[in-house]
């Protein structure tokens, strides 16, 4: 047996160490290196090649099959159309001494989603309306008024239309990451406020 250290592998097959390169033994007196001290497989495929080709084929399965944050993957936010979009938030229950001075048309608030800043948008419409509550009537139907206890009280709630350019995709609206759908809550922050509401309607 060569000098150097040495050990079994299955079937019998002997590696041995030996100046530096690891060698196979196969048979009789039979050895393959499959390391050398070139940092090459066999002898013919470096170990850097091979790192820097797995390096590349997972940056292209992370570029064009894994999601980003907002559900789509790089690949489809690159091909995707960036467009002007509108959508509407209602922001239920603000209290507000000056609710008609608080948004105004042309404002350029800035867009959180999920606690995330996405960009400025601007308002193109604002609907300052007083919380509504039921109220039955003598021939038993019922109607809906302005609660007078919370017009009092100060309590304001927004209806707010904005508009951004975005990112159209197969699956909706995405902007700066994430998807923005009917249902999903935003943060409208001005100088002077934070509004929290959702979004009603999207159109694109």
């Amino acid at each position: 047996m060569e000098d150097g250290a040495a050990g079994l592998l299955p079937s019998g097959m002997l590696w041995i160490l030996k100046g530096g390169t690891s060698r196979l033994r196969l048979g009789k007196g039979e050895h393959m290196a499959w390391l050398d001290r070139r940092g090459r497989l066999w002898g013919k495929v470096s170990v850097l090649d091979v790192g820097a080709i797995a390096v590349l084929v997972m940056a292209a399965i992370a570029f064009f099959w894994l999601p980003t944050k907002g559900g789509a993957s790089v690949a489809q936010l690159a091909s995707a159309n960036q467009q002007p979009v509108e959508f509407e938030i209602m922001v239920r229950g603000l209290t507000v001494l000056r609710p008609n001075s608080l948004l105004k048309v042309g404002d350029r608030p800035n867009l959180m989603v999920r606690n995330q800043p996405r960009g400025q948008v601007e308002v193109k419409a604002v609907t300052v309306l007083v919380p509504r509550i039921p109220v039955p009537t003598l021939d038993g139907k019922v109607t809906v008024v302005p609660d007078p206890r919370l017009a009092e009280l100060y309590v304001r709630d927004f209806a707010v239309t904005l508009t951004a350019t975005a990112t159209v995709t197969n699956d909706g609206l995405v902007v700066g990451g994430d998807k923005l759908k009917i249902g999903t809550p935003v943060d409208l922050e001005g100088p002077r406020y934070v509004m929290r509401g959702s979004v009603m309607d999207v159109r694109f």
